[in-house]
């Protein structure tokens, strides 16, 4: 599944082909969206938002297009009539005079007016949004160490989109490791100064894994390790998807289990 980086990536691209233009046309592949494609067809786009994972696209007359791009769903940018060529079913396509977004294989789609917006269950519900400039370290050092989320695994909370929004299953085994923190832990397990690097960690990979499109490795490793010929999948991650890999920092083999269903990938010689 994309995570938050990867999802507001997406939106950038969407949002200098259709913010600022109406549309000449829309599609809903769902029958029960249907009625709103005469709706939205002529309507200035607003913005193009993202809250974690979930995009929303603002139009002119106050209706939003919720979307979630789950395991599957991927947004491609193209000129007008000119749709590239996939097997992906298109789900939902915003066409203007010269650009066309389109949302492919993606199943959670919804319309909603601005008040619906606010009572979501998912926007409603979820926690700081780490790609948001406002959001400190400090901020996210005091989520971990709140009542609701303190008691909880560290390998659930970095999946809950509740505690923060954005963070995934590769965010979630950087940040740990980033942090020297073993991932059998809990926040109240922590020491302060754990607290604070898994603060430091959660912001700082985030937004480094959006700025330069999916690297969350120290950067003048990951250079140097590109120029030596190493791939893009091995370079650009510290532990995740590194299996029986070489750590870059202890030398130390990089393991691979599963909690909850999900991979993990940990170093036992830096994360303690």
């Amino acid at each position: 599944m994309p995570e938050g980086p990867e999802i507001r990536l997406a939106a950038d691209e969407v949002a200098a082909a259709i913010v600022g233009r109406k549309t000449t046309a829309m599609f809903f592949a769902f029958e029960h969206l249907k009625p709103y494609e005469a709706s939205l067809t002529g309507q200035c786009v607003l913005a193009v938002e993202t809250y974690g994972k979930a995009m929303l696209t603002r139009f002119e007359n106050g209706l939003n297009i919720y979307s979630h791009n789950q395991l599957y769903g991927i947004w491609m940018v193209c000129p007008a009539n000119k749709a590239p060529e996939t097997n992906r079913q298109l789900r939902l396509a915003i066409h203007n005079a010269e650009m066309w977004a389109l949302l492919y294989s993606a199943s959670d789609i919804e319309v909603l007016n601005d008040d619906e917006v606010l009572t979501h269950p998912f926007l409603s519900q979820i926690g700081p949004d780490l790609l948001d400039q406002t959001i400190t370290v400090d901020v996210v050092a005091q989520r971990f160490m709140d009542p609701a989320f303190h008691n909880k695994k560290l390998t659930t909370l970095l999946l809950d989109q509740r505690f923060v929004a954005g963070t995934g299953n590769y965010l979630r085994s950087e940040i740990l490791f980033a942090a020297g923190v073993h991932p059998t832990l809990r926040p109240k397990d922590c020491t302060p100064s754990q607290i604070q690097a898994l603060a430091r960690a959660t912001v700082e990979l985030t937004r480094q894994s959006y700025q330069t499109r999916g690297i969350t490795n120290d950067l003048e490793l990951a250079a140097r390790l590109k120029a030596d010929g190493w791939p893009w999948r091995k370079y650009r991650w510290w532990v995740f998807n590194r299996d029986g890999d070489v750590c870059h920092r202890c030398g130390g083999v990089i393991v691979k289990d599963e909690i909850g269903g999900r991979r993990i990938y940990y170093c036992a010689g830096c994360q303690t």
